[in-house]
């Protein structure tokens, strides 16, 4: 939520706020020109719109069901954790309009804006009831359902004809959805249940001025702007592809070898233009480090420090290593080719230089495509991403800390963020080993509480419920996440290109660090992009040698309980493997023990023991990795379900990953009991298995 929730006379505070808030950014820039929802989409893949301020300037401010113990830094609230789960001390809504009665069911106020505006990402991990949904006219709802659907499925939920197979992976993603819904007068949203039920959510909206000019959103604007969603979900799905350039780019390309320690120059553009598209590949030994410890700069029109100052790899959203996966504005190889979509304008002049600060030659390939752009004083910006990095952290669940990702004196927008996260946890469960609890929080000028404050890290960064899983959509991605659980090297991003947050004067965007348990070592790179006027100020500091070394895992680590294996019995496979199977020993330090149990045998059986009759739970920690194979298990002779299935395929592209496989609960004896793992694959490929436990239920 944003800092008018906490003030009475909420609608007076948020026209005098933004008047003010307008009238230090010039009205005499706001144009004519009617938001439309057309024109809403079409900025989903606008990149160039971002580089100048907005001319019809808006507030951004995000409603959600943040905690309301929060009130302020120094109040012992601040780092409640109560945001939707149900059974709140206090409701998280902006207020009560109808207390339960016997069924429980009450009725509450998500959100109120009064003037023009527009709904431009909603995100929900769960939320039960129905909402009532207000545009413009408060004498009927424009909807009123359940409010699932149209958090998840906003266009289809408003009209049930209009197809949702182009939405899928586009405007929504993940558990968020961009589904722009610009408003003229109004807009208001109830929402009708039980408390006791999840209710997790976040609404972002932009507050335009009064004065702005916008169209109401219709249901005919689904079939009129057919086209504008077909070009942007197939940008989406393909942007490598489907990216369009200036008719006639520059390009100029990039090869050079840098040696350990030094600096050099690798591209100098000369004369007014703007980079559309910028891409680097780095070879070396050791890729995974050299993408850490070179170090990009990127200076614009002879700045002496540089506006971008990242390492390499963290520069394009999906480090440490090659990780690849697609997004609007960056894109990753498998073969290691690094693409950066975000344009950046300049008056005068573009140096890029890369600093090698590690013990390996590197050589460097790539591009850049570049164009005439005309520079608009008072408007145009410098695009900006300062990365940074705090090693050996101590995150736990009762010490939490806000931890800043940047801190900023000027005007500009934020466009961007990305988390590169080590957590050398020793517990193997999500519910157990999660390090993201806490909330972001995000200042905007002259906030005395935050317009966005969040329900969670994972919320921010479109997921929920600490999942593993590997994804990637084109604002929102997980391209790495080695496991089991959250344990290992995580990178989390999100870029607000339909959502972005402009700031007049300053910004501060923090993030809570709150775990599920302590964790000493923890390690957190994040960056920020965002666009400034010249003159814009930050709190970054120069990356130094010890930064961007690499954070190694800790050496052979063993599993412990905490939560969801807080009962949990461990074994290390090659303890229990029956006389006369063969196997072999891999060593890594993402296997516990510091090495896996690795076969390509038709089978292989393990001895497992239960200490009383009962219920049990089993679970497998194996290795997926391209080329792996599958399996069936077998105990006592009885196939295991996980999920539903038996047999488990352990191939994914790209990646090495510790993954959690959980089976239906079985009832076991007390004694020994044989399980047999069966090799399914045609050629009888390699299956790794790192550990296996069971609890008691």
């Amino acid at each position: 939520m944003n800092k008018f929730a906490k003030l009475p006379g909420r609608q007076l505070f948020l026209l005098i706020s933004l008047s003010f808030i307008f009238f230090l950014s010039n009205l005499n820039l706001i144009q004519s020109q009617t938001i439309t929802t057309g024109s809403l989409i079409k900025e989903m893949i606008d990149m160039k719109i971002l580089v100048e301020y907005p001319n019809q300037a808006y507030k951004s401010i995000q409603y959600s069901s943040y905690d309301r113990r929060s009130i302020h830094p120094d109040a012992p609230g601040w780092f409640a954790n109560a945001d939707g789960f149900g059974q709140e001390p206090i409701p998280g809504f902006e207020k009560t309009l109808k207390e339960p009665e016997d069924d429980k069911i009450g009725e509450y106020l998500m959100c109120d804006v009064d003037g023009p505006g527009a709904i431009v990402r909603l995100w929900t991990a769960w939320i039960g009831g129905n909402i009532r949904f207000y545009l413009d006219d408060l004498s009927k709802p424009f909807y009123e359902g359940p409010a699932q659907s149209f958090f998840l499925e906003t266009y289809k939920t408003l009209d049930p004809d209009f197809s949702s197979d182009l939405f899928k992976g586009t405007f929504s993603q993940n558990m968020a959805g961009y589904y722009p819904i610009p408003f003229a007068r109004k807009c208001r949203i109830e929402w009708i249940g039980d408390l006791d039920n999840l209710h997790f959510y976040h609404i972002g909206i932009r507050v335009y001025d009064k004065s702005t000019s916008i169209k109401t959103f219709s249901i005919n604007d689904l079939q009129a702007c057919r086209e504008n969603i077909i070009e942007v979900a197939n940008l989406m799905n393909d942007p490598v592809n489907q990216w369009s350039f200036s008719p006639d780019p520059r390009s100029t390309d990039i090869t050079i070898e840098i040696p350990p320690g030094k600096e050099m120059e690798i591209m100098k553009l000369k004369g007014a233009g703007i980079i559309e598209k910028f891409t680097l590949k780095l070879s070396a030994g050791d890729i995974e480090k050299a993408l850490r410890q070179n170090i990009l700069n990127i200076s614009f029109d002879g700045s002496a420090w540089g506006q971008v100052q990242s390492p390499v790899g963290d520069f394009f959203g999906a480090a440490p290593g090659i990780n690849p996966y697609h997004s609007v504005p960056f894109s990753v190889e498998p073969d290691g080719t690094m693409i950066c979509r975000f344009q950046m304008p300049y008056k005068d002049s573009a140096i890029l230089s890369i600093k090698n600060t590690g013990t390996q030659v590197v050589y460097i390939t790539g591009n850049a495509l570049t164009s005439k752009y005309d520079w608009v004083e008072g408007r145009s910006m410098y695009f900006r991403a300062r990365w940074r990095v705090d090693h050996n952290l101590y995150s736990s669940n009762n010490k939490p800390y806000d931890v800043p990702y940047l801190v900023v004196q000027g005007k500009g927008v934020v466009v961007g963020a990305a988390a590169m996260i080590m957590n050398p946890t020793s517990v193997p469960s999500s519910w157990g080993n999660w390090w993201g609890e806490g909330d972001e929080k995000i200042f905007v000028d002259e906030d005395d509480f935050p317009s966005f404050f969040g329900t969670g890290s994972e919320d921010y960064y479109n997921y929920a419920w600490s999942s593993s899983e590997i994804f990637a959509y084109g604002f929102c991605g997980q391209p790495r996440n080695d496991g089991p659980a959250n344990r290992g090297f995580v990178t989390n991003y999100r870029f607000h290109i339909l959502d972005p947050i402009p700031f007049i004067s300053r910004m501060a965007f923090h993030m809570e660090l709150l775990s599920h348990g302590p964790v000493p070592g923890f390690s957190y790179g994040r960056i920020v992009y965002h666009y400034g006027l010249p003159g814009m100020v930050d709190d970054h500091l120069p990356l130094s040698s010890t930064d961007v070394v690499l954070p190694e895992l800790p050496e052979k680590w063993m599993p412990t309980r905490r939560y969801f294996c807080a009962n949990a019995d461990f074994y290390q496979v090659e303890d229990i493997a029956q006389e006369g199977t063969e196997f072999e020993l891999e060593k890594h330090d993402i296997w516990a023990g510091g090495q896996i149990l690795v076969w390509n045998d038709k089978d292989i059986s393990f001895t497992v023991s239960a200490k009383e009759e009962g219920d049990y739970t089993i679970v497998l920690t194996v290795r997926r990795t391209p080329g792996a194979g599958s399996f069936e298990s077998e105990l006592d002779g009885e196939k295991l379900k996980f999920g539903g299935k038996t047999v488990i395929d352990l191939a994914v592209p790209y990646r090495t990953l510790a993954r959690n496989f959980v089976a239906a609960p079985v009832k076991l004896n007390q004694g020994d009991h044989t399980l047999t793992l069966v090799n399914t694959s045609e050629s009888e490929k390699s299956i790794g298995i790192d550990f296996l436990w069971i609890i008691k239920r």
